[in-house]
């Protein structure tokens, strides 16, 4: 018994080395003192402050757009990469190729999408990032739908077919219906990703834009503010939020796929 309550130390441990700066993070948001590392008292102040500092406001719209346009090209493409390996090109070589960009240090990535936007003459901003995440993220998608694709029934598929139905209506009647849990599980990751990503984003943003990682970066190299914590703060708030709704869908396509 004493030997089973010692086994927990570890996994408490990792819990706390985990979840204690987020927990800092979010009391310290609170604090109404100007400094960041001393609390001096509860106070809503610098949220305040912050919904008033239009240079992280705009930095929050070009954030949401980026990612909600990269979510939707990389679930797209994705889970039609997932598909066409699993089911159509049986090769190791292409998984690993498709699978590459996850696994790339994003300075690599960032600065090979860099020039490429240099040799084809293409223009940055908002609209190149949202691209380059989509590259990023779409190998993140395909790894999720294809784990999901592994466990399909294709008992079903291959009885649409027998039925006299089509490639396409069988793939949206029956495959994509069974797909719906990862790829709502692979949109949910691609849309976290592309929040907070830095370092692509940096490279590839142009001069005229920023999103909210770039933003708060040049706000912490003069040191780190109450405002800054109360914006951490928030999106902890956002991806707590984007988790719970995606369980939630999840728990709904599984129901759906089993009736």
């Amino acid at each position: 018994m004493r030997r089973s309550r010692l086994l927990h130390v570890p996994f408490w441990f990792t819990y706390v080395f985990l979840y204690a700066p987020i927990i800092v993070l979010v009391v310290m948001s609170f604090n109404s003192g100007k400094s960041a590392y001393t609390y001096e008292g509860f106070s809503l102040k610098w949220y305040g402050v912050l919904a008033q500092d239009a240079k992280v406001m705009e930095g929050l719209v070009n954030t949401l757009i980026v990612a909600a346009g990269s979510t939707a090209i990389a679930t797209v493409l994705g889970t039609l990469l997932a598909v066409g390996l699993a089911r159509h090109t049986r090769s190791k070589t292409l998984d690993a190729i498709a699978l590459m960009p996850a696994v790339l240090p994003d300075l690599v990535l960032a600065i090979g999408l860099l020039v490429f936007y240099g040799v084809v003459q293409f223009t940055l901003g908002l609209h190149s990032v949202t691209l380059s995440h989509a590259v990023f993220s779409m190998a993140f998608v395909a790894a999720v739908v294809r784990t999901r694709l592994s466990g399909a029934d294709t008992s079903l598929e291959e009885a649409s077919r027998d039925l006299g139905a089509g490639p396409v209506t069988t793939f949206m009647k029956v495959t994509l219906p069974q797909l719906m849990p990862g790829i709502i599980a692979g949109a949910l990751l691609a849309f976290t990703l592309s929040l907070d990503e830095f370092v692509i984003a940096f490279f590839t943003i142009g001069n005229l834009d920023q999103t909210l990682p770039i933003v708060i970066y040049s706000m912490i190299r003069f040191g780190v503010t109450p405002e800054i914590n109360a914006l951490g703060a928030i999106l902890l708030l956002v991806s707590f939020t984007a988790v719970i709704v995606g369980q939630r869908l999840t728990k709904i396509g599984e129901s759906r796929a089993q009736d």
